[in-house]
Formats: C-alpha cells, structure tokens, sequence
C-alpha cells in the first residue's frame, strides 16, 4: 500500500458526504443480492411502479416529454435485452468456413444477452424511480403536444421491433424462454 491509497483511505472515512455515501452503496447492493433470485417479483414491482408513473401522467396531464424520454429509454434497454452479445454474421461466416473446410461445427451455442436480465430490469428501475421523482418538479414539466411524442413513439417502436424481428428470423435465434421445454431432474 502506498501513501496516495492510506491518504484516500483516510479523506474518506473523515468526509461525512463520502462515509454516508459509502453506507448508502453498501446498503443498495445489500439489498440488490438479496431481491436478485426472486424474478418475477421484481417484474410485477417494476410493473406496478410504472401503473403508477403512468396513472400520475394521466392524472397530471403533464410531464410528457419525461414520459416519452422514459420510454425511448426502456425501448432502447429491451432492444439490448433481445440483442445477442455476440455479432451472428460473424459467427455465421465462421459456420460457413468450416462447412467449406468440410467440418460440422457441432457444439451447442447458448443465446447470451448483450444486456442481461437483472440489468435490464435494475436499469430499468433506476429509470422509472427517476422519472416518478422528475414528475414532482414543475420545472420538468415541459409543455409539448402529447399526441405527435405519442404517434412518434409507436412508429419508433413499431419499426425497431421489425428490425429486431428480422434479425432473428434470418439468424435463427429465440431470445425468450416462451416456448421452450424445461427438464426437470428425475428423483
């Protein structure tokens, strides 16, 4: 240990605003492991806090453009969700190379999420805690005419899940569990 990590050491066990800070981290991942296993749990309280946002909008008739930007926001996380880690054109032209080479690639590649499930669900979270927190300013209320975001944010939606559709007709991928057999082991 050197002299700049002892000094850092020390400004922050004597800075109040660091030490609650610190706590207040420890606490948040304190209670993320715990919350980590019960999945649909989250989902139905994530669900739940965004019944509220959203009855608070239609309540307030305003703050549209934080709904919009949660929106866009959420959207652009589910597309990370479905999106597989890996480039399939790559690994598409690598299967190609060993078909040619006269090798049959035979091992099994399990779909990896570019943004996993618990992230997804932890950002999306924070965002929807954000946004209901934006929406007891009025300085964040800024006035637009809701129906254009409304149309713009269906079409936006509309044409990136075709776009994500395709992608995974062409590479042949399910990012979902829907469908899918689960075995179970046998006593």
């Amino acid at each position: 240990m050197d002299l700049t990590d002892a000094d850092e050491g020390f400004q922050a066990s004597t800075n109040p605003a660091m030490k609650y800070y610190g706590q207040a981290k420890a606490h948040y991942q304190f209670y993320m492991d715990k919350i980590t296993p019960h999945v649909k749990e989250r989902w139905i309280g994530l669900g739940v806090m965004i019944a509220v946002f959203v009855l608070r909008i239609v309540m307030s008739q305003g703050w549209y453009v934080v709904c919009y930007a949660l929106g866009i926001y959420l959207l652009s996380q589910f597309l990370a969700f479905l999106t597989p880690k890996f480039d399939m054109t790559l690994q598409q032209d690598e299967d190609n190379k060993e078909l040619e080479a006269g090798e049959r690639a035979s091992e099994f590649r399990p779909f990896i999420r570019r943004l996993p499930e618990f992230k997804f669900w932890n950002n999306a979270f924070k965002a929807t805690s954000g946004s209901l927190i934006a929406t007891l300013f009025s300085f964040t209320d800024i006035p637009v005419y809701w129906p254009i975001l409304l149309a713009y944010f269906i079409l936006l939606f509309i044409l990136t899940m075709r776009r994500q559709i395709q992608h995974m007709i062409k590479y042949k991928y399910i990012p979902l569990d829907i469908g899918k057999k689960k075995y179970t082991a046998h006593k």
